[in-house]
């Protein structure tokens, strides 16, 4: 039964990519517009192809290495799936980012020749759909082939490597955490290197345009101004890309092996008869990628949808409607998975062996409530980083009494940010594990993730049109045009920031799901004593090194913003301010990329190292503690990264809208609403979005590994 699923499955994937490939062809054929629209499109395609074909140089010699090593010491195929892995994760980045870099100049284009929100809305979200749709269609498809190519999951195999064989390795786990390492570990190079890149570039441009030089935002006269807009493809779009797709592939992953650990647990009190036991295990195994299969068919259908339907004059309201459909249609069709796998078994293993209060549909509850924390959370975070609620207005009306006004109120505002999505993560990961154990709690990551193809397209929709506006700006078209792409932005601002909401909880519930993993992988009990001196002084260190890293991040960009900014001066000159000049933008653009490519190499490899010097000196309980601490430390922390730049970015942008009667662009309110959107420019676009997959492939390093600490550890 199990392989009928899987192939309707891949039908699935193949209707995505089907539709993924008819949405690129058409963003190509649409005009571009004018000659100096595409003349400056090019630059900027040409740019962000530059910079990921210089970054993929460094990431392949990484992923070849580990893929080796893997083969070698750990599990034979496991270096293939970790380079399937990489692939995907790979695919699906690229594939999003070259459509948004056709998808921008052709939404601006769009609103110059029909004057109609609804109509450029269409545009870019159609661009984004190529994003979201590959990233969930990539993350898919790359698991159904370690299923079907290397043996589906078993639990009773054991092997090795090619130069060494490890005690408890089993392989079809060992191909499957690979894999999911493979997507991590590209997720952590884009992030990082992504966030650099683009935050330098925006960063010193706003400094540049607005405080020094009195000049437009996206003026393009300002060299650093194109850079910024390559960094809004090669971070917002390639680099979240590769985030939720490893997000999605952890969480089906981690589901997965909590199932093989279950049978294990429960396996010696079947021994006379294993058969009803192997149905409940074959149905754990089925119902996560039934589940994910379900939530790519239905975003499928919801972006089709979205895309057919006449849109009006709100764009939230049109966006909002693709996530509904989305994430409704992907409840019923997962409870459907719930039928097919769980309601022919034996009831009475589920309840008393398997603990699950409600029976065979326990899981689907689960995935409810994932579902259901998804959307909350991304509530919870427009309400505190959007112009249409409080805390953003209120954090713009401090501008006119000065810069310190405005930082400490913006950090207030994070800081209360924080605790609703706490809440709703910790309410429903402890909800989910009443329903179904552990179990439970993996599926209900999972059903937050079931639907990311819609999210990520979504999300993708705020790049594309900051890029657009941008373009109307640099490109000097009509003033009415930019008056639809800045309503597309600021919608965008706070899609962004929704989808940084929507990454830091997911990454949250399949961190979770990865430890209690990693925990069953080494522990008969399926526990971990945080009362253990061990635990606590893995915690304490782990902690500790979420706020290095977030400080690494943090000095890297600032470094690179000063060098950017001190460039772009040298190019101001008077000929280049009075419109006779061409600044050098290629130039520019170059140095983005050097000091983004030269600053990502330490801390990406720091998420990988830190886990395996913690068990091979200390060993797993080590680990564990340490993966504990940094994510109990790294989520409020992303959080209030995420939500206090989101807040002070649109603080200056409903000040730039005239909202603030006598306060306009070029006042000091303006500039201090400025300097506010600086300091937030690295919260929210580099270190907010790169904690989550530091806790992500921590996380996923220490599950592929465990069975290597347990053999080899320095100190017992």
């Amino acid at each position: 039964m199990g392989n009928t699923w899987y192939i309707l499955i891949l039908a699935v994937i193949a209707a995505a990519i089907g539709y993924v490939v008819y949405n690129y062809q058409r963003i190509r054929k649409m005009p571009e517009g004018t000659a100096e629209m595409a003349e400056m499109a090019g630059i900027i395609r040409s740019g962000a192809n530059t910079f990921m074909k210089t970054e993929y140089r460094t990431i392949v010699i990484v992923v070849v290495v580990l893929a080796a090593i893997f083969s070698l010491f750990v599990e034979v195929t496991s270096g293939i799936t970790f380079l399937l892995g990489a692939v995907m994760s790979s695919c699906a980045c690229v594939v999003g980012m070259r459509s948004a870099t056709y998808a921008n100049v052709r939404t601006a284009n769009k609103a110059r020749e029909s004057k109609s929100i609804g109509e450029t809305v269409k545009v870019a979200l159609c661009g984004g759909s190529i994003s979201g749709l590959s990233v969930q269609a990539f993350g898919l498809l790359g698991l159904m082939v370690v299923l079907f190519v290397f043996g589906q999951v078993k639990h009773d195999v054991f092997g090795g490597g090619i130069l060494a064989t490890l005690e408890g390795v089993n392989p079809t786990i060992m191909r499957i955490s690979t894999y999911s390492l493979g997507c991590s570990l590209v997720a952590m190079f884009n992030r990082v290197a992504g966030g650099n890149y683009t935050k330098a570039a925006d960063i010193s441009a706003d400094i540049l345009a607005k405080v020094r030089n009195d000049l437009p935002e996206d003026d393009s006269r300002v060299p650093n101004v194109i850079a910024d807009f390559i960094g809004d493809n090669v971070n917002d779009i390639a680099g979240n890309c590769s985030d939720l797709l490893e997000s999605f592939v952890a969480t089906i992953s981690a589901t997965l092996m909590i199932a093989v650990i279950l049978f294990r647990q429960y396996e010696s009190a079947f021994a006379a008869n294993m058969a009803p036991l192997e149905d409940v295990f074959n149905g754990t195994l089925l119902f996560p990628v039934l589940t994910a299969g379900a939530g790519l068919l239905s975003c499928l259908l919801g972006l089709f949808y979205a895309s057919k339907k006449k849109m009006g004059n709100n764009p939230s309201r049109e966006l909002n409607l693709a996530t509904w459909i989305s994430a409704g249609l992907t409840m019923v069709l997962s409870l459907g998975a719930g039928l097919v796998c769980f309601s022919g078994v034996d009831a009475a293993i589920l309840k008393d062996t398997y603990h699950w209060a409600a029976g065979w549909i326990s899981p689907w509850i689960c995935a409810v409530f994932g579902i259901a924390s998804g959307v909350a959370i991304g509530s919870i975070t427009e309400y505190y980083t959007s112009t249409d609620y409080k805390p953003t207005r209120t954090l713009a009306e401090m501008a006119p009494e000065g810069e310190a006004f405005v930082i400490t109120k913006g950090d207030a505002v994070g800081s209360r940010s924080c605790l609703l999505p706490v809440l709703v993560i910790g309410i429903a990961l402890f909800v989910s594990g009443k329903l179904a154990g552990i179990y439970g709690v993996a599926v209900a990551a999972l059903g937050m993730l079931a639907f990311v193809g819609t999210t990520v397209s979504i999300d993708a929709f705020g790049p594309i049109a900051d890029n657009a506006g941008g373009l109307a700006e640099s490109c000097h078209l009509e003033p009415d045009v930019r008056v639809i792409t800045d309503k597309l932005d600021a919608v965008g601002n706070t899609t962004a920031a929704v989808g940084k909401g929507f990454a830091i909880g997911s990454a949250a519930f399949a961190t979770v799901s990865l430890i209690v993993s990693y925990v069953g992988n080494y522990s008969s009990e399926m526990s971990l004593n945080i009362a253990s001196f061990v635990v606590v002084a893995g915690a304490i260190i782990g902690g500790a090194l979420v706020e290095y890293f977030s400080a690494m991040l943090t000095d890297n960009t600032i470094e690179s913003a000063k060098k950017m900014a001190d460039e772009g001066d040298k190019q101001l000159t008077p000929e280049v301010l009075a419109g006779k000049k061409t600044p050098d933008y290629n130039r520019m653009i170059r140095l983005a990329a050097e000091q983004a490519l030269k600053k990502m190499l330490v801390p990406s490899v720091l998420a990988m190292i830190i886990p395996v010097v913690g068990g091979f000196v200390f060993g797993v309980e080590f680990v564990g503690g340490l993966l504990i601490g940094a994510t109990i430390v790294a989520i409020p922390r992303a959080l209030f990264m995420g939500n206090s730049g989101g807040a002070f970015d649109n603080a200056k942008k409903y000040i730039e809208s005239g909202a603030l009667k006598g306060f306009g662009k070029g006042t000091a309110a303006h500039k201090a609403a400025v300097t506010g959107d600086t300091v937030g420019d690295t919260r929210k676009d580099v270190v907010g979005v790169a904690l989550d997959i530091f806790i992500k492939t921590m996380s996923t390093v220490a599950n592929t590994l465990v069975s290597v600490f347990r053999n080899i550890t320095l100190i017992r």
